[in-house]
C-alpha cells in the first residue's frame, strides 16, 4: 500500500483553480495532492531580438519554488538560478511551446511563470499542466475578438512522474516515494499521445526496455486523466 493509500495507477487528488491571479493574462492554481504550483500566463507584444521580423510568435517558462515550499527553507536564489532551476525552466519552455502553432502567435511571447508555493514531489510536472491551462486562458480573449486565429492553439499538453519502487511501477510520486524510487521518470505528452519529453534515469538499477514500456503506458494513463482534468476546468470556469 502506498503511503497516501492509493493505488499504484492513481493519480493525487488534483484540482485546477483558474483566474487566481487577478492582474495576469491568464492564471492557475493546480494542486496535486500536497504539491501546489501557482501558473501565471503574461502575453507581450514582441518576441526575443533573434525572432524579430520572422513573424513567428515565442513561449518561455520560468521556474521558482518559494523559501517555505518545503520542509526547510530554501534560501531564494538571487545570485544566479541552479542548474535544476535552469534545466525546469527548459523543459517547461519546451513542452508548452508544443501546444502552439508560433506563427498563428504572431509577433507576440507569452511567459508562464510556475511558482511552487508547496512542494511534495512533481513540481515540474504539475508547472507543465497547470501552465498550460494558463496559456489557455490567456490567448483565449485573443481568439475571442479575431485577433489571432483559433488553430493557434494545437493539442494540448499535460506532464506526470512514473517510478519504480520495490519492483512495482506507480503513478505521480509525492517526494517521499521519488526519494527512495530505484527508476525515476517525468514524461510529457500530448492529447494525440505524442511524446513531447521523457525523462527517465535508473537511480537505483538499470531497466529493460520492457519496464520501459510499463512506464511509458503508466505514463500515458495518467496523461490522459490530466487532459480531461484540463478540459474540465477551461470549460467550467468559475
Amino acid at each position: 500500500m502506498r503511503l497516501d493509500e492509493r493505488a499504484n495507477n492513481a493519480l493525487r487528488p488534483v484540482s485546477i483553480a483558474l483566474d487566481y491571479i487577478e492582474w495576469a493574462e491568464g492564471s492557475a492554481l493546480i494542486t496535486c495532492g500536497k504539491t501546489k504550483v501557482l501558473c501565471t500566463a503574461t502575453i507581450q507584444p514582441d518576441v526575443p531580438s533573434w525572432l524579430a521580423g520572422r513573424g513567428r510568435g515565442w513561449v518561455t517558462g520560468e521556474y521558482a519554488m518559494l523559501p517555505r515550499a518545503t520542509s526547510e527553507r530554501t534560501k531564494r536564489e538571487t545570485h544566479g538560478l541552479s542548474g535544476r532551476t535552469q534545466e525546469i525552466r527548459r523543459l517547461i519552455g519546451r513542452s508548452l511551446r508544443a501546444s502552439v502553432d508560433l506563427k498563428a502567435l504572431g509577433g507576440r511571447m507569452v511567459i508562464i511563470d510556475c511558482d511552487v508555493l508547496q512542494a511534495d514531489g512533481g513540481t515540474r510536472t504539475a508547472s507543465i499542466t497547470g501552465g498550460y491551462v494558463a496559456l489557455c486562458r490567456a490567448l483565449q480573449p485573443l481568439i475571442n475578438t479575431g485577433q489571432i486565429d483559433k488553430s493557434v492553439l494545437l493539442a494540448s499538453v499535460a506532464a506526470v512522474s512514473v517510478g519504480l519502487i520495490d519492483g512495482e511501477p506507480l503513478l505521480d510520486l509525492c517526494y517521499q516515494e521519488d526519494s527512495r524510487a530505484e527508476v525515476d521518470f517525468n514524461v510529457v505528452m500530448n492529447a494525440k499521445h505524442q511524446f513531447i519529453e521523457v525523462q527517465g534515469t535508473a537511480e537505483g538499477r538499470p531497466f529493460a526496455r520492457q519496464e520501459l514500456d510499463r512506464f511509458l503506458a503508466l505514463a500515458q494513463d495518467g496523461i490522459d486523466e490530466l487532459l480531461q482534468l484540463q478540459q474540465h476546468a477551461l470549460s467550467n470556469p468559475t
